[in-house]
């Protein structure tokens, strides 16, 4: 069999992989919605290193939230008023300690953070996230049968060239690990994923798991933690929340292509084998179908893949809060994006908030 063929054969089982992982979107778990009443008492974390610029937002609705009895703010050494604006805002500020060596920051500032918690449930939020009301006693709720339980937001994308290249970064997931929310069988825990930006889960059995001691050196923390708890039993739930909650992780373009690749491209929690065929997926599903319409030598194979491609768009589309027309040509944007990513999986980034790490 000649190489051209083999290669052909190859793409078409890949191909044939990702339609059987899209397939599983027919049946998803609808959005999580919001819940008022009477709540327990939660402690909500907030990890900030130098966040004066966004962690405002995200702290005025968590003060008025009656389910929130307190807001802890791990202040990881920040030099710009992070610790004094938190304060102002009613916040309690816990200063972070200096970093251990062998920790990367982001995991030693929830170990902190959570043990001055004085709740029996926490819930871990990102400084730039935007929470809507409802979205604690919404995390409670789900925690009536789930250990963990992981929100994904809706983004918040306000550069025109950050709506075109996010959305197809964003995508990369969806061949890899299937529609969010989808029902059946949980993945194994090597393959499970979830969102760090918004975890919920009880307070003594997080410390209890020593959790984030074991993922300290990791530099995709979420996915560490997530995965290592699954591995222990835990029953980890990854949910549509993007009415309740939304992030602006990006300024820009620019900054999402130097720094998103750091967690997307998953390097230090995946295997060799799984990254090998995680990068195939991408480069022959996603990538060369656009570069061979580009050419002018798109197949049947291609023309199929890119209207399967296309019409992701319409279950992506949910979360975003402003789309329009870059977001609607953001398939254009899968070579460059999945080349980021392949390059990330072969090169680690090492670095983080003017940190590096060995």
């Amino acid at each position: 069999m000649s190489a051209r063929r083999i290669g052909g054969l190859v793409r078409l089982l890949l191909a044939g992989l990702v339609l059987a992982r899209l397939s599983r979107g027919r049946r998803r778990r609808a959005p999580l919605a919001g819940r008022s009443g009477p709540l327990d008492a939660v402690s909500v974390v907030v990890p900030a290193r130098n966040e004066a610029h966004r962690i405002g937002p995200c702290l005025e609705e968590l003060v008025a939230d009656p389910g929130v009895a307190e807001i802890v703010v791990l202040d990881d050494r920040s030099e710009d008023g992070t610790a004094e604006l938190a304060a102002s805002l009613g916040a309690r500020v816990v200063a972070g300690t200096p970093l251990p060596d062998g920790w990367v920051g982001k995991q030693w500032a929830l170990q902190q953070g959570i043990e001055a918690a004085g709740s029996d449930v926490v819930v871990l939020l990102d400084a730039d996230t935007r929470v809507r009301r409802g979205l604690v006693g919404a995390v409670l709720e789900e925690l009536r049968d789930a250990d963990l339980v992981s929100v994904a937001p809706r983004f918040v994308c306000r550069d025109a060239l950050l709506r075109w290249l996010h959305p197809s970064m964003l995508a990369t997931l969806t061949y890899r690990f299937g529609p969010l929310g989808a029902e059946g069988e949980a993945p194994a825990p090597r393959r499970a994923i979830g969102n760090g930006q918004c975890l919920g889960a009880r307070r003594e059995a997080l410390l209890s798991s020593d959790v984030l001691r074991r993922t300290r050196a990791h530099m995709t923390d979420d996915i560490a933690l997530v995965r290592a708890l699954a591995a222990d039993g835990w029953r980890v739930s990854f949910v549509d929340g993007a009415d309740l909650l939304s992030v602006e992780m990006y300024a820009s373009a620019a900054e999402a292509w130097r720094e998103w690749p750091r967690t997307l491209a998953m390097a230090d929690v995946t295997s060799p084998a799984w990254k090998a065929l995680d990068s195939a997926v991408m480069v022959l599903v996603m990538a060369v179908p656009v570069l061979r319409l580009a050419s002018g030598r798109a197949g049947h194979l291609d023309r199929a893949l890119l209207v399967v491609r296309v019409a992701l768009l319409g279950a992506l589309g949910r979360f975003y809060e402003r789309r329009g027309l870059p977001f609607w040509l953001s398939p254009l944007a899968d070579p460059v994006a999945v080349g980021r990513l392949v390059y990330a999986t072969l090169r680690p980034v090492r670095a983080w908030r003017g940190r590096s790490y060995g």
